[in-house]
């Protein structure tokens, strides 16, 4: 596991490599969200159940439609919550993205606030980016602690000092009717 900076990350992402990576709210495990086998390996990195989505990180609203997603059809107004640290599960039907949305049928996406992490997602195209521990085990918020549990795991990391943040709010709306799933920071955007 190699050290590189935020830059240079983007670089290794694209040619389909896994990292540590700084997001607005905790580490994550990053992985270009296209591509089928970097978001099975990560499962296998965090030791996740099979059956549990990742959020999917994008730059731009535009982004969505990568997975057919029509926000205007789905009475969503993203803009009130984004960029910020509130994922927003939508509706996510083609079958061809079962390797992501794992049967749900539906997907988490957040727009970053940071200007420097959506740059990077510029560059790559969307990203998974679970948080970087295993499964059940709580966040972890230093890079001491990254390289301790994934040394031989992943390719890179980038270092980001500590994070003192908690997971992202996790929402669903129906019917512009806002259900909260997972309070986290971002909450008061609500």
């Amino acid at each position: 596991m190699k050290e590189v900076k935020l830059k240079e990350a983007a670089e290794e992402l694209a040619c389909g490599k896994v990292g540590i990576v700084p997001t607005d709210t905790l580490y994550g495990i990053l992985g270009v969200a296209q591509r089928k086998d970097v978001v099975e390996r990560i499962y296998k990195i965090k030791k996740r159940d099979p059956s549990k989505p990742f959020i999917v990180l994008i730059d731009k609203v535009g982004e969505l439609s990568i997975f057919g997603v029509d926000i205007e059809r789905e009475g969503v107004d993203p803009w009130k919550y984004w960029p910020g640290k509130v994922s927003i599960i939508l509706p996510c039907k083609e079958q061809k993205f079962d390797y992501l949305h794992r049967g749900k049928r539906s997907l988490a996406f957040r727009c970053p606030k940071d200007k420097n992490l959506r740059e990077l997602i510029s560059q790559t195209g969307p990203v998974v980016a679970p948080s970087a521990n295993y499964e059940g085990d709580p966040p972890l918020k230093s890079m001491r602690g990254v390289k301790e549990y994934f040394e031989g795991e992943v390719d890179f990391y980038v270092d980001g000092g500590e994070v003192n943040s908690s997971p992202s709010t996790l929402i669903s709306v129906k019917n512009g009717k806002v259900s909260v799933k997972r309070e986290g920071e971002g909450l008061t955007r609500l």
